[in-house]
């Protein structure tokens, strides 16, 4: 009966999804500065500042921005994106990210064909704990910032990711280590 059980047990964790079913878009290896751009409210008036580095721990790489975000001034955000060149393939449910932070409240940002504007994107929550974890999160949850944006992301239309940190006044520090999609 073990025997039985042990091979019940091996055919659901081999037809179980996994991780190698997941497409990587970034591990932060190989000049991840030459793919990510930090941007803060500065370019708008606004006084926010911050950085992102990138650092490696136990044989992995990854970015970390830490900042202060300032709503004074009309500002309130930092970020860092990534550009997509080809958009993401048409059956993409959803992006996943591997992040540790410091407890408090980021957004995913994207950027499609139809967000012309700076201030257009669709926009995801996530709390990010203190220990490595992941974020699933399907696009269909994704909000678009304004009235005038389709509802949905077509995910061929998409041309960057970022991550934010955005919208009240406190101090960030968020650390990714691997960004991908499914």
């Amino acid at each position: 009966i073990m025997l039985r059980l042990l091979i019940a047990f091996l055919i659901v964790v081999m037809t179980f999804p996994t991780q190698a079913d997941d497409r990587l878009i970034e591990n932060f290896s190989s000049h991840p500065e030459m793919r990510w751009k930090f941007i803060a409210d500065t370019v708008m008036g606004g006084i926010s500042s911050g950085e992102l580095k990138f650092n490696s721990e136990r044989g992995e790489t990854y970015a970390r921005m830490t900042g202060n975000v300032s709503t004074e001034n009309n500002g309130g955000f930092i970020q860092f994106r990534r550009s997509v060149i080809n958009g993401l393939p048409t059956n993409t449910k959803g992006l996943k990210l591997s992040l540790r932070g410091n407890g408090q409240k980021y957004f995913v940002h994207i950027r499609t064909k139809g967000t012309f504007l700076p201030w257009q994107y669709y926009q995801q929550s996530f709390m990010a704990s203190e220990g490595w974890s992941e974020k699933a999160m399907l696009l269909t949850e994704f909000r678009p910032s304004g009235v005038l944006l389709k509802k949905t992301i077509d995910p061929k239309n998409i041309r960057s990711i970022a991550i934010v940190a955005f919208g009240r006044d406190h101090e960030a520090k968020i650390d990714v280590r691997k960004v991908s999609f499914f």
